[in-house]
């Protein structure tokens, strides 16, 4: 799955989360948070397999530009030696040697060339969207440890039984808890 398609909908995710009324923060859906999370990691391997098969198409036209200019090389010394034989035309056909070799030499450094801008930009834009997934995870977390800092810790509950119902609490205790649970890998 896309990368940035993911990271799109974690943003959608928290973005869609119910708002705790007086404050700036949410509530998301954690499972759907860590589904998304882990189809992130899932995610990002295929990307570096994407950049791995960039990489071997090209090394595969560098080597078919080299065969390439090998068989021009080649041909150009089987011409030339051709045309040595003959004595009038002996210079003219070195110099037509020489400019094919040159101009395959031309011609592989283009397409090498070409083939490193190619692999430079998909590697470019993998940073880039790396980067991008990188620092929606890290603000998330800072706004997650924001908020908790800004509630405290949060209380130990030890049997559900135990939890008063609001008509048993005074109004400034009957304010909703909020738990938000992190996961560790």
């Amino acid at each position: 799955m896309d990368l940035q398609h993911l990271v799109d909908r974690l943003e959608e995710l928290i973005s869609g989360g119910r708002r705790i009324p007086f404050s700036n923060n949410s509530v998301i859906d954690e499972q759907h948070g860590l589904e998304l999370i882990d189809q992130m990691r899932i995610s990002i391997p295929e990307e570096i397999e994407k950049a791995r098969r960039v990489l071997r198409e090209r090394d595969r036209i560098i080597a078919q530009a080299n065969e390439e200019a090998a068989r021009i090389r080649e041909l150009a010394r089987e011409k030339s030696e051709t045309l040595i034989q003959r004595d009038s035309i002996t210079q003219a056909a070195q110099a037509r040697a020489n400019s094919i070799i040159e101009q395959s030499r031309v011609e592989a450094d283009g397409i090498r060339r070409d083939a490193d801008r190619y692999v430079m930009d998909v590697l470019s834009d993998l940073e880039d969207a790396l980067m991008r997934t990188l620092t929606v995870v890290r603000n998330g977390i800072a706004h997650m440890q924001q908020m908790q800092a800004q509630r405290g810790p949060a209380p130990k509950v030890a049997d559900p039984t135990d939890i008063e119902t609001p008509s048993t609490l005074d109004s400034e205790e009957a304010r909703p808890i909020e738990r938000i649970s992190s996961r560790r890998d």
